[in-house]
């Protein structure tokens, strides 16, 4: 089995090649997600990338690479890289006893247009209304109103990404955030997988919540 500082490298070819096969979308030896659920590709040998693009552009507006180290290669006659953000990988080592002071509730599909307004409110841009279908996602209400959330997204046998995780401007720094991703993360590692997360700049390193 390929091991997990392997997966992490390329998280978004195993995961369409594992736990989320089913929404994986070919194209010339590249792997896509199906552009309703997330507009994320991903590949080993980037002179497959021109083609594969432009059939993907034909079905989303803009797409997002997720490699390493590679540069794609793209018909810049139809594709132009916007830009390139390099990012943090950060691998959740041990728990701290976090305490959880607020009712922490599993969403169902009932809440997907709730939790799209909410994080396209506070961290607008590649967030599809079906991302929820990529992991589960947990909320905190107040006065009936969903007001923060943490979910899950890229996902192999061998670990979960926590992604999503936003509070309505309202009621930041009440700690909301902290509660969800501990409960979150305990999910996970009682699934007995890995959890990690990816932040802007930076190189792979443990850390402890």
């Amino acid at each position: 089995m390929i091991d997990l500082e392997h997966q992490l490298k390329n998280p978004v070819w195993y995961s369409l090649n594992e736990t989320h096969k089913k929404y994986a979308v070919e194209l010339d030896g590249v792997q896509f997600y199906n552009p309703e659920i997330c507009p994320f590709g991903a590949f080993f040998d980037e002179t497959k990338t021109a083609k594969a693009s432009n059939t993907y552009l034909e079905t989303s507006e803009d797409f997002f690479y997720v490699s390493e180290h590679q540069t794609p290669i793209v018909d810049e006659s139809k594709v132009f890289l916007e830009r390139k953000v390099n990012g943090c990988q950060m691998v959740l080592n041990s728990l701290t006893d976090v305490q959880i002071t607020e009712e922490i509730v599993l969403l169902d599909d009932t809440f997907m247009d709730e939790i799209y307004d909410l994080v396209w409110l506070v961290m607008p841009g590649y967030y599809k209304k079906r991302t929820f279908e990529m992991g589960n996602y947990y909320g905190i209400f107040k006065h009936g109103k969903l007001v923060s959330i943490a979910g899950q997204r890229m996902q192999t046998h061998l670990f979960i990404e926590v992604s999503a995780v936003v509070t309505h401007p309202d009621y930041t720094r009440k700690g909301l955030a902290k509660q969800l991703i501990a409960y979150n993360t305990k999910a996970i590692l009682k699934a007995q997988k890995n959890t990690y997360f990816t932040y802007k700049q930076g190189k792979r390193s443990n850390f402890s919540l």
